[in-house]
């Protein structure tokens, strides 16, 4: 499948053929079910203090006392350490050695993350994905090298105009608010919807795109499920420089 390449002017220069990854077959399935995995797996343990409510000393006093046979301190008819009294320990308490991470074979990560890469060529799936197309742009998008030059963040957004995606990046931009519910009190104050997806031979040549509203920067060699398919669906907005669409074919082989 062949696309067009861009200039940094926003201009089509010719014609460049896709690796074959983008010819993957499309598993919305495994890429929800891959992504659901990555992210249970990333939960930070929590739980309360294995001795917590124990270190007390109780003992009963046996049978034929006419007094139900708990722990109680000594010399006082005060219980301890069961959960049904004050300061005993915790019932069914979260356990901080709860193994909380999830299995991905690695075939079923290798072909999630294949099949995010060939939904980005689908503009009905990228679309439906909520993202702002223009009219006419192959996708995904791949434009020279010469925007990893690019130092200041009012080139980049000159760049993002000219080319037609800026318009994705304003709907970032009007989608940005504050959340709702207790999760402001959580230190996720703020929802900020995903926009473009922009992947160069190196991230550090992509700085200066970082600080614009809802895009990401990657490299070749360090895409994943959580930038191609956020939450789990496909489809996401993506542009390739050149040089980083042919380091794409060599991690990939």
């Amino acid at each position: 499948m062949e696309v067009n390449l861009y200039s940094a002017e926003g201009s089509a220069l010719s014609k460049i053929e896709l690796p074959k990854i983008f010819e993957s077959e499309i598993r919305e399935d495994l890429i929800h079910q891959v992504f659901r995995s990555i992210s249970l797996s990333m939960r930070q343990p929590w739980g309360s203090y294995p001795r917590a409510g124990m270190r007390r000393v109780g003992q009963n006093v046996g049978p034929n006392h006419g007094i139900s046979r708990v722990p109680r301190v000594a010399g006082g008819s005060r219980g301890v350490l069961l959960a049904s009294f004050k300061g005993g320990k915790s019932a069914h308490s979260p356990r901080s050695d709860r193994i909380l991470s999830k299995k991905i074979n690695k075939k079923e990560r290798t072909m999630a993350r294949d099949s995010a890469l060939s939904m980005t060529k689908s503009r009905d799936m990228v679309i439906s994905r909520g993202h702002k197309v223009p009219e006419g742009i192959t996708l995904p998008v791949v434009v020279e090298d010469g925007i990893e030059t690019i130092r200041k963040t009012k080139d980049a957004v000159d760049f993002l105009q000219k080319i037609g995606l800026y318009i994705d990046v304003e709907r970032a931009i009007s989608g940005y608010k504050i959340r709702a519910g207790r999760g402001k009190a959580r230190n996720r104050k703020y929802r900020e919807p995903k926009s473009i997806l922009m992947v160069g031979s190196n991230q550090e040549n992509l700085r200066a795109f970082s600080s614009i509203r809802g895009i990401e920067i990657a490299s070749a060699r360090s895409l994943s499920l959580r930038k191609l398919a956020p939450g789990g669906k496909g489809g996401r907005l993506t542009l390739f420089t050149k040089s980083a669409l042919a380091q794409l074919e060599e991690v990939t082989e």
